[in-house]
């Protein structure tokens, strides 16, 4: 009987589609360099057009040889679960949440390499010229389950995946519904090029000890906050998700990095190429976004409470009004969770409301509106931790109103009971977010505050203010109609009566501007230690009311207000800081030059003139019948902190830095040499200068800002 016309197509008269056996094929797995032996010894399954199951184990080589079985395609399966024992594989595959389906080939395809360095497949495999068939494959088109591994890439030989459909169409085979695989003819030579199933991860320290790598690195996670999780469809998938939004969170982890592809945009007007640096590692190894796969999961499939990745990885808490934003993720090293900063008039009402209250979780009063923020996130990263937290080192960042919610979340997972939590924190440009009891009992979580010169936010909200929304809102308005006792409502409202004053936590760093030779801008970061410095304005340190700000002060700072944003300010600052670090260790310098000091030594003696003269004015304007000393006395121990903070500074010409103070925890690790290899591939990352200016802000970004804090204006 003739074949219809649609079947010919795919079945000619060479190789027509009976049911006689005797056919034969054969087939090799090999890797990029066309070596075989990754894959040998590795079991197969193959199905011919009967529906009959043939099984067998590559040989060494990577090769198979199978006869007998009825004539047409076959569907080669490799399936086989991992039976080995590493602990890495052992707990992802029987982890009580998202256990997941890893195979035999998946561990042998993470532990080959890409020949490139950024992942570009090579297109002239040694071994080809010797197959009929020449396929590039990924560990996905041979397995039933592949929720859990990266999306398919782009490769110029990519397998038929029509011919499983014709198969399917024509009704040989196994049943639909288990029909995964890959199509291999017969009597032909078949060889399968896998990729390497590599990923790539941000490098994080997990030592205590602060350095130039989190301090990068941690910008860049803290800036990324901002973005939204870009999952597609974002609620209620049926399937399956994809992550085709750049930049987003789930696009940056799910399908680049995953994918061992870098990225360099973490803010969606970002123009400027920030590169972070990034280890390759085996794919079990990478910052994990769990999978969705309603057939395997069956809380994938539940109508009624349906989990997804962005519910797991994403807090957006818009139905109860706080409008916080945090992301949470995870490999066998690092737990890490950055929050978002101010980007909403939520955020700002919330930041408006600095009423102290009672921070039950541990000791002491935090700032109502950043507690409320946070107590409305803190189950979600409890629920998260108690699933997937195994002895990580649980690093959290935050910017502006984040680094505070992100302050207060560090605290109290370290005063959780009955867990090993241990919180590494760096924040930028963190407001002040509880009183000076909390800041005591919570002396011993680390705590690396960044702050940058003329940033307002962090001098807010002042010692002094204890704000009552209730009030201060009712008095603002009644202040233009009757400005008298508007003013006394708008004044309770704010004054802070008994009770300890707002403190900052943690160990500040400060970015002290310079101005290069060649007028390029950059700056040292160093711990200065007086008011005058740590609060970005000698002015606060001359009221007698803690560091409230004159009118003009506060006017001049607002429109330096970009020095608080982190495309344009903290990163590029983050970054000169890196290259400075990686350069004074490489040359064996000191940390900061005699040119540096001499710059800051400068500007040093700018504010004590100032102090000084301030002092005289204040001399001259006291009545004579005035005995008090307050003013003066306030005065000497600022200029005493000053004189101290020189001298702080001239110590730092003789200090020499370590590879720990630049690398943290990988300052001696096998991959780091690597991974700076493909960091200082990037043109944006070879600067040759002695000092890394920290470069100038793109015109597009000119006008990108995260939103500035209420605080900073009330």
């Amino acid at each position: 009987m003739e074949e219809a016309a649609w079947k010919q197509q795919f079945f000619n008269d060479r190789m027509p589609a009976c049911s006689l056996n005797g056919g034969w094929l054969t087939f090799c797995l090999v890797d990029e360099t066309g070596n075989g032996k990754s894959y040998g010894g590795l079991p197969y399954t193959l199905r011919d057009v009967a529906g009959q199951q043939y099984n067998g184990r590559l040989n060494g080589e990577g090769f198979a040889r199978v006869e007998g079985f009825f004539c047409g395609p076959v569907i080669l399966m490799m399936d086989e679960r991992y039976s080995g024992r590493e602990t890495l594989y052992q707990s992802l595959m029987t982890r009580s949440f998202y256990a997941l389906p890893i195979t035999e080939l998946q561990v042998r395809a993470e532990q080959t390499h890409f020949l490139d360095n950024h992942d570009q497949i090579v297109e002239k495999n040694p071994a080809r010229p010797n197959a009929d068939h020449f396929y590039q494959v990924e560990v996905s088109d041979l397995v039933r389950h592949s929720a859990h591994l990266p999306p398919l890439s782009s490769q110029a030989h990519r397998p038929m995946r029509h011919a499983l459909k014709m198969m399917a169409d024509l009704g040989f085979g196994p049943p639909e519904s288990s029909f995964k695989g890959l199509v291999l003819f017969p009597k032909k030579f078949t060889m399968l090029q896998v990729r390497p199933l590599r990923a790539l991860r941000p490098i994080l320290s997990t030592q205590d000890q602060f350095c130039a790598l989190n301090l990068y690195q941690l910008a860049l996670m803290a800036t990324l906050s901002y973005c939204e999780f870009g999952q597609d469809p974002s609620a209620e998938p049926k399937d399956k998700v994809s992550f085709p939004w750049h930049p987003s969170i789930g696009n940056l982890f799910s399908e680049r990095l995953s994918c061992h592809r870098e990225a360099w945009r973490f803010d969606s007007e970002q123009v400027q190429r920030f590169y972070p640096l990034y280890e390759d590692v085996a794919y079990s190894r990478r910052f994990e976004i769990l999978p969705f796969d309603p057939e395997l999961y069956g809380q994938n499939a539940n109508a009624h409470d349906l989990e997804h990745p962005e519910r797991i990885h994403f807090f957006n808490d818009v139905e109860f009004g706080t409008d916080t934003q945090a992301f949470i993720c995870h490999h066998d090293e690092v737990v890490l969770i950055a929050v978002r900063g101010t980007a909403s008039g939520a955020d700002v009402l919330r930041d408006a409301n600095a009423h102290q209250v009672p921070f039950i979780e541990g000791v002491g009063k935090a700032h109502q509106g950043f507690y409320q923020a946070f107590q409305a996130m803190h189950n979600f990263v409890s629920g998260y931790l108690f699933r997937y937290h195994s002895r990580q080192r649980i690093i959290i960042c935050g910017h502006s109103l984040g680094g505070a919610i992100a302050l207060l979340l560090a605290e109290a997972l370290r005063r959780t009971p009955d867990r090993d939590y241990d919180p590494l924190l760096y924040t930028y440009g963190a407001p002040r977010a509880a009183d000076a009891e909390f800041t005591a009992g919570a002396s011993t979580l680390v705590h690396h505050r960044i702050v940058n010169h003329n940033d307002p936010v962090p001098s807010v909200p002042a010692p002094w203010m204890n704000t009552t929304a209730k009030l201060w809102i009712p008095g603002a308005i009644t202040l233009f109609s009757n400005p008298a006792p508007g003013g006394l409502l708008f004044a309770a409202g704010l004054v802070r009566v008994g009770g300890n004053p707002y403190r900052h936590h943690g160990e500040q760093y400060h970015f002290m501007p310079i101005t290069l030779a060649d007028g390029s801008h950059s700056s040292v970061l160093w711990k200065p230690g007086c008011e005058s410095l740590q609060e970005a304005g000698c002015n606060r340190a001359l009221q007698l009311q803690g560091d409230m700000p004159d009118r003009d002060n506060l006017l001049r700072q607002l429109f330096q207000a970009d020095q608080h944003f982190m495309t344009t300010s903290y990163i590029p600052a983050a970054w000169a800081t890196l290259r400075r670090w990686q350069q004074t260790l490489e040359s064996d310098g000191p940390l900061v030059t005699q040119r540096e000091f001499e710059l800051l030594d400068r500007a040093f003696e700018d504010m004590r003139e100032q102090l000084r003269a301030k002092r005289r004015e204040l001399a001259q304007r006291r009545p004579a019948n005035d005995r008090s000393h307050e003013p003066t006395d306030a005065l000497n121990a600022e200029i005493d902190r000053l004189h101290t903070s020189r001298e702080r500074l001239a110590s730092l010409r003789w200090r020499r830095l370590q590879a720990h103070d630049v690398y943290g925890s990988h300052a001696r690790s096998a991959h780091l040499q690597s991974s700076l290899k493909r960091w200082f591939s990037h043109r944006e990352n070879r600067e040759s200068s002695q000092f890394a200016s920290i470069p100038p802000p793109a015109h597009d970004e000119q006008a990108r800002a995260q939103t500035l804090d209420i605080d900073s204006v009330v």
